[in-house]
């Protein structure tokens, strides 16, 4: 009736087969351009990458698990005003992201000097691929809801059905008096299946916006891990320690929110939370290994960069403004209460401003 648990294991698979594409790439890419790293000092920046690893693990476990305490804490569970601020916050947070960390670094990255003039320099690639990734999101969730939904349509009906067959039943057996009785039953039986599917209708909505949501994240997180773990310069990693942990941090939030409205079972939950968790930890990894071969000013390298991080870029826009944003400030309950209101705009306009602030640094 709603997405399979194995949905969440399909997407390990996923994030998987994007590291084994990105990394011959990367490491195979020829070199054409200088490094601009000063020299190497490896012994301190593996020491750095380490505690890189520990901080953006600790953090970005701690952001997705604050909104699935919700039973523990009952101020962050969805039927309260205040998580329409947490939600508000975190999706400000993810619009910041796509907008101001990882499109600009697409640009600069397909419009380098050293990939040829043609085609990289005579059409926009960066913006053509976030279109089209934001265009597929599009697609995928609409084709997604509408299975599931038909899907759990076709459950209800054939409950109610049997409902009305066993109540038809009945009031034979009983004569006038039980076949009002049974009319009065089936018609109960009829709003509560309403009732019913649209709850189901809801639920599946939430499970599509948050799978959909975490793919677009650890196709991002794959890349700033890599792109940490690859760098041979402290000076560099330093800042980007720090960044990248509030940055998950806060990235966290967002998606545990929506997972925490799709109320997956919890073994479910924590499996996609453990995804968030490990991904950009484990691109750090895979960066620190191949450190030694890597060029970030490849053509191979920064063609895949660049069209990953527009697609990511992509769905994060349109998850942001379309799922988060407009789902929640164009509902009922937001448009009739000006307190929540005031609260959401806030809340969004603190996020976006907190992770733009970040851009200063990574």
């Amino acid at each position: 009736m709603f997405i399979l648990q194995a949905s969440s294991l399909n997407m390990l698979k996923i994030v998987a087969s994007i590291l084994i594409l990105l990394f011959p790439a990367i490491v195979f890419g020829e070199c054409t351009c200088e490094s601009e790293d000063i020299q190497d000092n490896n012994d301190e920046a593996l020491k750095y990458k380490l505690g890189s690893i520990a901080s953006i693990l600790v953090s970005g476990a701690l952001g997705v698990s604050l909104p699935l305490l919700g039973k523990k804490i009952p101020t962050l569970r969805p039927e309260n005003d205040i998580f329409f601020f947490v939600k508000a916050f975190a999706a400000g947070v993810i619009l910041a992201t796509a907008f101001i960390h990882i499109l600009p670094e697409a640009f600069e990255t397909l419009t380098s000097p050293c990939l040829k003039e043609n085609p990289w320099g005579r059409f926009p690639f960066t913006g053509f691929v976030c279109m089209m990734s934001a265009i597929g999101t599009l697609m995928v969730d609409t084709v997604a809801t509408g299975y599931y939904k038909r899907s759990s349509l076709k459950s209800t009906q054939v409950t109610m059905d049997v409902e009305n067959i066993a109540g038809h039943d009945h009031g034979h057996a009983g004569h006038v008096h039980h076949t009002v009785h049974t009319h009065g039953a089936t018609q109960g039986s009829n709003a509560h299946g309403s009732e019913e599917l649209r709850s189901s209708s809801e639920l599946i909505r939430h499970r599509v916006i948050s799978q959909v949501l975490e793919l677009g994240i650890l196709v991002h997180s794959v890349i700033i891990g890599i792109t940490l773990g690859a760098s041979r310069n402290p000076d560099t990693i330093k800042p980007l320690l720090v960044a990248l942990s509030f940055h998950q941090f806060f990235e966290g939030i967002g998606l545990g929110g929506c997972i925490s409205q799709a109320k997956f079972k919890v073994r479910s939950a924590a499996i996609m939370a453990a995804f968030f968790s490990l991904t950009t930890p484990i691109g750090i990894a895979v960066g620190t290994g191949i450190s030694s071969v890597y060029s970030e000013t490849s053509p191979t390298a920064l063609i895949v960069q660049g069209t990953l991080d527009s697609a990511a870029a992509g769905i994060l826009i349109y998850m942001a403004l379309v799922d988060l944003l407009a789902a929640d400030f164009m509902s009922p309950r937001m448009q009739g209460n000006m307190r929540i209101q005031l609260g959401s705009y806030i809340s969004l306009l603190l996020g976006t401003g907190c992770m733009s602030l970040l851009a200063k640094w990574a």
